[in-house]
C-alpha cells in the first residue's frame, strides 16, 4: 500500500480476507435493547437494496462499532463472504465510516 487512501485501504483488507470476500455499505437506522430478553437489537437499510434487523448474537466489539457509527454519520461497511443475502447478518469485518 503506498497511500492511505480510502481504495487502497480496501483493496488491502480484501486481499488481506480472500478473493470471495466483497465490501457491502449501509446506514443504522436503529439500535436498541430488549430489556426482557436482555439483547441487543439493530437495523440496517443497505446501498444495494434491503433492509435487515438483527436481534441478539451482537458482541460487545460489534455494538461498539454499531453505537459508533449511530452517533455519527450512521454508515458502516461489512466485508463478506456470504451468498444471497446472508452477508446482511455477517458482521465478522465490520467497520463505522465517515463517507
Amino acid at each position: 500500500m503506498t497511500r492511505a487512501g480510502s481504495d487502497e485501504l480496501e483493496a488491502s483488507r480484501a486481499a488481506q480476507a480472500g478473493a470471495d470476500f466483497e465490501w457491502h455499505f449501509g446506514r443504522v437506522t436503529s439500535l436498541g435493547t430488549i430489556g426482557i430478553t436482555d439483547s441487543r437489537t439493530v437495523t440496517i437499510l443497505w446501498e444495494e437494496g434491503g433492509i435487515s434487523s438483527q436481534q441478539g448474537e451482537i458482541t460487545d466489539e460489534q455494538w461498539e462499532i454499531l453505537k459508533l457509527a449511530f452517533v455519527s454519520t450512521g454508515r458502516i461497511a461489512i466485508l463478506s463472504d456470504q451468498q444471497d443475502k446472508n452477508w446482511m447478518y455477517d458482521y465478522r469485518f465490520l467497520e463505522a465510516v465517515r463517507w
